[in-house]
């Protein structure tokens, strides 16, 4: 069996890796409540099962949704004011940010991407494409 690196199977991964934030007490302000787009976080702890089931999906729609969603993942146990400040009872919590503001959440891992992805949507306007102006028709 042969090794694969660098694959184009693969590149979503790096992407995902690029795309995906890391949130912390000194930045959460700006890249959270300041963000100029809704922003996804996922509250998460090392050594949590459910939270490391969760990961790749988290990834994957990171990828998914740039240019639309933020989608980054905050540490629990590193940023215990953070998670109590929005009430983060229990991990993994998903928590949508607009305006500054926590909206909605999700929490426990719902076993795969779907009810995450249409969680998102429901909670995020469908970028629309600018409007083109029709060409003007020239009269002889």
């Amino acid at each position: 069996m042969s090794a694969r690196r660098n694959s184009q199977a693969d590149a979503w991964l790096v992407i995902g890796v690029n795309n995906l934030k890391h949130f912390d007490g000194p930045t959460f302000e700006a890249d959270v409540l300041q963000a100029s787009e809704p922003v996804v976080v996922d509250f998460y702890a090392d050594w949590c099962g459910p939270c490391k089931a969760m990961a790749p999906v988290i990834e994957q729609l990171a990828v998914e949704f740039t240019g639309r969603v933020t989608v980054g993942k905050l540490d629990v146990d590193v940023n215990q004011d953070i998670a109590i400040r929005y009430g983060v009872m229990g991990i993994p919590t998903l928590g949508l940010f607009r305006g500054g503001k926590m909206v909605d959440r999700i929490t426990g891992f719902p076993g795969s991407g779907k009810p995450i992805r249409a969680w998102i949507e429901k909670n995020v306007p469908a970028k629309t494409a600018p409007e083109v102006p029709a060409p003007a028709v020239a009269s002889n």
